[in-house]
């Protein structure tokens, strides 16, 4: 848990994201290596599913992408601001991040265009559809964009439902990444990572089915945390 920890890692991945050389095996190894340095110990109940195509989950943290692409390699859509973060932001683009200004109609349309040529092009992809933190006590709206299009697809996703007992794993509001470093480092974060059933849009009527049947299995639930 230190600053050589996590920029270790990073450094080691820049010169394969800055050849464009295999970026998402790249970000899968860089995250295997941030999540012990960073002090976070998840635990993985259920059956994990590296063949379906999508996953799904609630959102707490900047840290919920790493612990899940440590799990696999993926793209995922993040928030604008990733992409300024120190080190990292910079290459991200290249392993199959699709940044979003969720504020702004016309970046949202796009970041939904690449999230649907990635799938399209069968790369496996993370979806985050509350696109916001919360601190777990109740799901945000859904942005339902996502969902909507693996539905189109007919693409099964698996649900991952993540919790901590941890009051510093959840990163909301006005805090900065830098801060949330430190009080990371100084605490070792148990994090439980639920896998669900996949879901298939083949046994839902309609899309709106579908897209409930996802908050239902997101929803968050006391037996959770540990």
């Amino acid at each position: 848990m230190s600053w050589a920890g996590v920029l270790w890692p990073t450094f080691a991945l820049l010169p394969r994201l800055a050849a464009g050389t295999e970026p998402q095996p790249g970000m899968h190894r860089w995250a295997r290596r941030l999540l012990p340095a960073l002090g976070v110990e998840p635990e993985v109940v259920g059956h994990v599913r590296k063949d379906i195509p999508l996953w799904v989950a609630n959102h707490l943290s900047w840290v919920d992408p790493v612990a899940l692409m440590s799990l696999r390699p993926m793209g995922t859509i993040a928030k604008g601001e990733v992409a300024d973060y120190p080190l990292i932001g910079r290459w991200a683009r290249k392993s199959g991040i699709h940044f979003v200004d969720r504020g702004d109609a016309t970046s949202r349309a796009a970041a939904l265009a690449g999230f649907r040529a990635s799938l399209l092009a069968g790369r496996d992809m993370l979806l985050f559809p509350e696109g916001t933190t919360t601190r777990g006590e109740r799901l945000a709206p859904f942005y339902e964009g996502g969902l909507r299009t693996a539905y189109d697809l007919g693409l099964p996703a698996q649900p991952f439902r993540l919790s901590s007992p941890a009051p510093n794993y959840p990163w909301t509001g006005d805090a900065t990444l830098l801060p949330h470093l430190r009080t990371l480092f100084a605490t070792r974060t148990p994090l439980t990572v639920v896998a669900e059933a996949p879901l298939h849009p083949a046994g839902f009527q309609d899309p709106e089915h579908w897209i409930a049947a996802f908050r239902a299995a997101l929803e968050p639930r006391s037996s959770d945390v540990r």
